[in-house]
């Protein structure tokens, strides 16, 4: 019994942490909402960017994995129901129908599920943050200096947007894998292909599905690499 409670104290510490970190992430979407002119998306936006990393304390702060399973399976069930109740509409009211939302909080599940027993949380953080960095700047520099549209799978985007995609996904890849994995060749050739390819799953956004297929996509394709590479 005193054996637990010792490990419960701490991880109450780590809970808070993180509480605070996205409480002040809704802080800001507020600000924002209030302070801009640039509507819903941008408010999205910064919820998007901010929330993605919560990944980087759970991993340094070694945050159990069933905590965060929990924790993505509570906000999926939350933003689940924000689509019939008014809990999340500055997140959700972006003009077209979307759950993705629920797809980026079940991504962070899946990955924690995944990488945490293995005792690889760096390609989690990958994931996640290739969604939270790459796809965040790509929807916002996209839609606002995107010129050249195309459509695939009835979703409109831009060559500008899809290159911001790739070229930022790899930057994100690589300031992960270098200090875990190295300063090689490998580490180099993975990011760009996951840069690549994480701005082809992007392209494939209908009704959100994006949140999903990119962060579980790109942390999957960079353990494989890393595991043929080595």
């Amino acid at each position: 019994m005193l054996e637990w409670l010792a490990q419960i104290e701490p991880l109450s510490h780590k809970c808070w942490i993180a509480l605070g970190w996205l409480g002040f992430v809704g802080l800001l979407a507020l600000l924002t909402h209030y302070a801009t002119p640039r509507g819903s998306e941008f408010v999205r936006k910064v919820v998007h960017i901010g929330t993605g990393h919560i990944i980087l304390l759970a991993w340094w702060m070694q945050i159990p994995a069933w905590v965060g399973i929990g924790a993505s399976i509570f906000f999926s069930l939350v933003s689940i129901l924000s689509y019939w109740l008014p809990l999340l509409p500055s997140i959700n009211n972006i003009g077209r129908r979307s759950w993705g939302t629920c797809f980026y909080a079940m991504s962070i599940g899946i990955l924690v599920a995944w990488f945490w027993p293995l005792g690889l949380p760096q390609y989690a953080a990958i994931g996640i943050l290739v969604m939270t960095w790459g796809d965040g700047l790509a929807g916002l520099l996209g839609r606002q200096y995107g010129r050249r549209i195309y459509y695939l799978w009835g979703s409109k985007k831009s060559w500008e947007g899809s290159v911001v995609m790739a070229v930022v996904s790899t930057i994100v890849t690589l300031a992960i894998l270098l200090p875990t994995a190295g300063n090689h060749w490998q580490s180099w050739l993975s990011a760009v292909v996951i840069g690549l390819c994480a701005a082809t799953l992007e392209s494939f956004s209908k009704l959100g599905l994006d949140n999903l297929t990119v962060p579980v996509g790109s942390a999957a394709i960079a353990y494989g690499l890393m595991q043929v590479l080595a």
